[in-house]
């Protein structure tokens, strides 16, 4: 069966006319969904991941497409490119209205007994200490220049429950929607919104990744869901769209499944 999904051209001025985005891990995947959709719906994006030649690449569609799109190589583990990077989108575009922190790594899979420490360190500088210094320099962007604005974190069904393939990786993603609840509640008063998404099965090149280490893996995760197939990245990049955007305007401090009912 062809699960190859089609979405119409925008019609009107856009979910996220005359914002400005800043998208991390946005060099493939879910990020270079974002990328394509955000500027579709009318946002000038920014995009930041660590990979030059993917982010071009995704950049360049953009803007064939008539877009309008810059990208930052940065490093999410480290404070000082994090930081430079929102700013990069303010020197840009004089503005920051709403971020979508979407970058991440897996973790080797396997029991928490047997992942090595220098990778558990791993996941966390990239999963969670990168999500928070990346809020801490959005919250301020956008405090600055927009006045209000939005911000959604990349989750993962995986932090809803126990996760004995994937522990780390589960243990970062359960903390970021803690953070982004904390965050919910603390910037509420000036009007920037936070919330996170939870995806579940997405066709990835990270599923992909995982499947090799554990053979069969698509198949046994299409059974639990009950559409009966794996997201398409755009599919997940529209929910987050539709919480940067104003028509989600009373919406802050959910962690929004988008899971194809998996967890229902």
């Amino acid at each position: 069966m062809d699960n190859t999904l089609t979405y119409p051209s925008t019609v009107g001025p856009g979910l996220l006319a005359g914002k400005v985005a800043f998208i991390s891990g946005a060099g493939r995947g879910i990020g270079a969904a974002a990328a394509r959709l955000f500027a579709r719906e009318g946002a000038r994006v920014l995009l930041a991941a660590r990979t030059e030649a993917q982010l071009k690449a995704v950049t360049e569609e953009v803007g064939a497409a008539g877009g309008t799109a810059e990208y930052v190589v940065c490093d999410l583990a480290d404070g000082n490119a994090v930081g430079a990077a929102v700013d990069r989108a303010v020197d840009l575009y004089g503005r920051l209205d709403i971020a979508f922190n979407n970058g991440a790594t897996i973790q080797p899979p396997g029991p928490m007994d047997q992942l090595p420490e220098a990778e558990f360190d791993h996941v966390y500088r990239v999963n969670l200490k990168g999500v928070w210094l990346a809020m801490v320099a959005q919250v301020a962007a956008i405090r600055a220049t927009a006045g209000a604005g939005a911000i959604v974190n990349n989750s993962s069904v995986g932090s809803l429950r126990g996760n004995p393939e994937l522990p780390a990786y589960g243990a970062m993603k359960r903390a970021v929607n803690s953070l982004t609840e904390s965050a919910a509640v603390t910037y509420a008063p000036e009007e920037i919104r936070v919330n996170a998404i939870a995806p579940g099965f997405t066709r990835t090149e990270m599923i992909r990744t995982w499947e090799a280490a554990s053979p069969g893996l698509q198949d046994r995760l299409r059974t639990l869901i009950p559409l009966g197939r794996g997201a398409d990245p755009e599919e997940i990049a529209q929910a987050a769209a539709w919480l940067l955007s104003d028509r989600s305007s009373f919406v802050t401090g959910t962690v929004l499944r988008v899971d194809g009912g998996a967890r229902a």
